[in-house]
């Protein structure tokens, strides 16, 4: 008798989708300081302060080095890794002026342009972006 396969979770279904960073509660709580600062730039004032010097706004955060990185560097995909949540990072992006199709196309490796060509062609091929753990189309 053959054992079966054991199903994978749905949390390491998602994590098995290339690209892809499940906000988990790993993630929350490793981000929790990052979204905190992500948060505060719903503030005018706090926006100000920021833009005005990047590094010491950061200060005021209990941020990781690698998230402080992730932060100057606007390496948006990076922030996902190191626990940011999609919607409180968007602050950032508007603050800089940038808009939610530029920051997907950025995390998607491409520009804004092309980002909003593939969404209007119907969206990422499956092929290739369905599993990181599957070589071959298993059919």
């Amino acid at each position: 008798m053959s054992e079966q396969p054991r199903t994978k979770t749905v949390k390491e279904q998602l994590a098995d989708i290339p690209g892809t960073y499940p906000f988990t509660q790993e993630r929350c709580r490793l981000g929790y300081h990052l979204n905190m600062f992500f948060t505060t730039l719903l503030k005018e004032e706090n926006r100000r302060e920021f833009l005005a010097d990047e590094s010491k706004y950061l200060t005021k955060f209990n941020l990781n080095d690698e998230q402080r990185r992730t932060i100057l560097e606007r390496d948006w995909a990076g922030m996902l890794k190191v626990g940011a949540n999609i919607y409180h990072m968007s602050k950032l992006g508007g603050t800089d002026r940038k808009t939610f199709q530029y920051l997907a196309g950025q995390m998607a490796g491409m520009s804004e342009q092309d980002y909003r060509n593939m969404m209007l062609r119907g969206g990422r091929p499956l092929e290739g972006n369905r599993s990181k753990s599957e070589t071959s189309d298993p059919s």
